[in-house]
């Protein structure tokens, strides 16, 4: 059985006395709070960047709006959004957000936990090093943190490998809540839920194209009609596609361009996975993939809570 990726020791340094028992300055300005910033990646819109906050001496990433997006209202109201429901969505395999603010410039930002690890599309890339128990654990702790999203109202809709962050102490952590899905108390939708997306890039790894919303090759056939009473099951369609994928090495839905893409979603049935994949898998494992796959919601498991009690037997 191969392990996970194992950073060297000398990459997480020794905490002093003169660290933790230094004064905290009298006056605390909040826009000198973080400083020693170092650009970690930038996404269509946002740039995430590592940071030293000074007042309790970590290194926090930080997440900001791109220059251009910055005054945009629609994509504020997404940031604002996304640090929120990340802060309130308190679980083990959710990021930690730790504060939600303005620059000098007054832009918002929010800063989380950093964690040094691997993508799940970077594990998955190299899923012949793994074992099928270590592929169904790292899913099975995502589908714990949409079980407890779900439990709250809370529809991710962004479910991908490169959205799973998989640390070197066992962590399993479940990101980008930018596109969540979350209602009024009366039950209406925010008025940011149809903004057609023109600046998105056309490129099938990019997110939003052509009114939709998240990545083609992992959305639910009612996730590409947007359609108006989508729920959690679109979760469980999208974290299916995702294993599908780690046990075989190819998506469900297929086609060399969007359209062709989203007509595989909407119309073909994927071959069985035990049909495809590069071990072999149980009847049952094999049963419980494709039952996530159902084009039709309905006829789909349930939920959370069901399809973790099926991949642990």
């Amino acid at each position: 059985m191969s392990e996970f990726p194992k950073f060297r020791q000398a990459d997480y340094p020794k905490l002093y006395l003169e660290q933790t028992d230094k004064d905290l300055s009298k006056s605390l300005h909040p826009s000198f709070r973080y400083a020693y910033f170092k650009t970690i990646a930038k996404g269509g819109k946002s740039l995430i960047q590592s940071c030293k906050d000074l007042h309790l001496g970590r290194v926090v990433c930080h997440k900001s709006l791109k220059p251009e997006f910055a005054e945009d209202p629609i994509e504020q109201k997404r940031l604002l959004r996304e640090a929120r429901i990340s802060a309130m969505l308190q679980h083990p395999n959710t990021m930690p957000t730790y504060e939600l603010g303005r620059d000098r410039k007054g832009h918002y930002y929010f800063t989380m936990k950093l964690v040094h690890g691997y993508t799940f599309r970077e594990i998955i890339n190299y899923r012949e090093r793994y074992d099928t128990s270590q592929l169904l654990d790292i899913v099975i702790q995502v589908a714990y943190a949409l079980e407890y999203a779900h439990t709250h109202g809370v529809v991710h809709r962004d479910i991908k490998p490169e959205n799973i962050l998989v640390g070197p102490f066992g962590e399993v952590l479940l990101l980008d809540w930018g596109l969540a899905k979350v209602r009024s108390e009366e039950g209406e939708l925010s008025e940011i839920e149809d903004i057609d997306p023109q600046r998105a890039v056309e490129d099938q790894s990019m997110t939003g194209f052509q009114k939709l919303q998240g990545t083609i090759s992992y959305m639910s056939p009612e996730q590409i009609k947007k359609a108006s009473d989508i729920n959690g099951r679109t979760d469980i369609y999208s974290l299916g596609a995702v294993l599908y994928e780690a046990l075989s090495g190819r998506t469900p839905a297929s086609g060399e361009t969007m359209d062709k893409l989203i007509s595989s979603t909407l119309h073909d049935q994927a071959p069985c996975i035990s049909s495809i994949a590069s071990v072999p898998l149980s009847t049952a494992l094999n049963n419980t993939i494709m039952a996530c796959l159902h084009k039709i919601p309905d006829h789909r498991i349930a939920t959370m809570a069901e399809l973790i009690r099926h991949l642990k037997q």
